[in-house]
């Protein structure tokens, strides 16, 4: 058995993310409670849902409305998941073996990199390249994908630099994978968090054969807690997936698919988008001001989409310990880039209230300041 690898931005925020004044680490925007979007016929329904193990793969009204999300899809596509981490975790369990390799975007969100380690695999990363704008290396694309590659993991809308593929890029992906026969896997939990101007993200479901798409309400939805994901493949894969679902959690919990079933009605998935938007372009807006006050000390390539910044800082230190000293003298937490697989970068979401992230960028300031001094 290979060394254990912890999965290093998760140990981290589970760590402090509920002991500081202002938490800038997670990457969604504030969620919403459940008495704020349910109407009176809405919580009775919640009232009403029966606490028995619920059908195990997903309601067939749930994985039905999911399905209605993507065209050509239908209930026997999809299994609803315990959040897009368990769809995740299932793809690497289902289709990997020691030895197979694995190409993962860098940086990234590092789950199928960390589980792919730790089952063994060879993991090679596909970079977003930095001075092009956080674009897609197609020629590192077409060298890395080799006939060995048994997956190929990418997340799009990117997380922690919100780039959005361009249709040439998601085209040269397929292209890749077809190539050689491996397995796509796209996590695309950040559909509809594009920023103003930014045309929604297609999604890659229907352009492959051998592709896995998983989502979740988590993101763009402001519904983190429910913990309720998707995973979108053919029928036949649908069915391996559930096999290993059944071993990991049997089912989701029946009242949270109650609560996705209402979210994904068309008003209701309406009005959380909006409202997510609404949250995250306000907040991107305080960003920009803060990178144009503080030249000096930070850049930002302008995310396409999410509610998060991948802030290059230009201190001379390690993102951990920017991180530490933000979050021990100010009581701020923000994801060091080194576990998202780029050093010298923080991720900093801005989906709260515009005075709480000024407070906290200004605490980042400090910080950055007093550091640049000290060297």
């Amino acid at each position: 058995m290979p060394a254990f690898t912890p999965f290093e931005l998760e140990v981290y925020q589970s760590l402090y993310e509920h002991t500081v004044q202002y938490n800038l680490a997670d990457s969604s925007v504030k969620c919403v409670t459940t008495r704020e979007w349910l109407d009176e016929d809405e919580i009775e329904r919640l009232l009403d849902t029966g606490l028995f193990y619920p059908e195990v793969n997903g309601t067939t009204a749930l994985r039905n409305a999911v399905a209605d999300l993507y065209p050509g899809a239908t209930a026997a596509n999809v299994l609803i998941t315990v959040g897009a981490s368990q769809a995740n975790a299932m793809v690497c369990q289902t289709l990997l073996e020691p030895g197979d390799e694995v190409v993962v975007m860098t940086p990234g969100y590092r789950q199928v990199w960390g589980t792919a380690l730790n089952m063994g695999c060879v993991v090679r990363d596909l970079p977003l390249r930095a001075d092009a704008g956080w674009r897609i290396d197609l020629d590192a694309l077409d060298a890395v994908v080799t006939p060995r590659t048994k997956l190929v993991a990418i997340v799009n809308p990117n997380n922690p630099t919100g780039t959005v593929l361009t249709e040439v890029e998601m085209q040269r992906i397929v292209a890749a994978c077809a190539r050689v026969g491996a397995w796509l896997h796209v996590d695309e939990v950040y559909h509809g968090t594009e920023h103003a101007g930014i045309p929604d993200t297609p999604s890659f479901w229907g352009r492959y054969d051998r592709l896995i798409c998983t989502n979740s309400l988590s993101k763009a939805y402001g519904l983190s807690g429910l913990r309720i994901g998707w995973a979108l493949t053919t029928p036949q894969m649908a069915e391996e997936l559930w096999r290993r679902h059944e071993y990991a959690v049997i089912a989701a919990a029946a009242p949270s698919m109650t609560l996705a079933e209402i979210a994904l009605r068309p008003h209701k998935r309406a009005r959380l988008l909006a409202r997510q938007r609404q949250i995250s372009r306000a907040g991107h807006a305080v960003m920009r001001d803060w990178v144009a006050q503080h030249a000096d000390l930070v850049s930002l390539h302008a995310p396409q989409a999410t509610s998060i910044a991948f802030v290059r800082y230009h201190v001379d230190q390690p993102a951990l310990v920017v991180s530490e000293t933000l979050r021990q003298q100010h009581s701020v937490l923000v994801a060091p880039g080194s576990a998202l697989g780029a050093e010298g970068h923080l991720r900093v979401t801005v989906g709260y209230d515009t005075t709480s992230v000024a407070t906290a960028l200004g605490r980042l300031a400090d910080v950055l300041q007093s550091l640049a001094k000290s060297r």
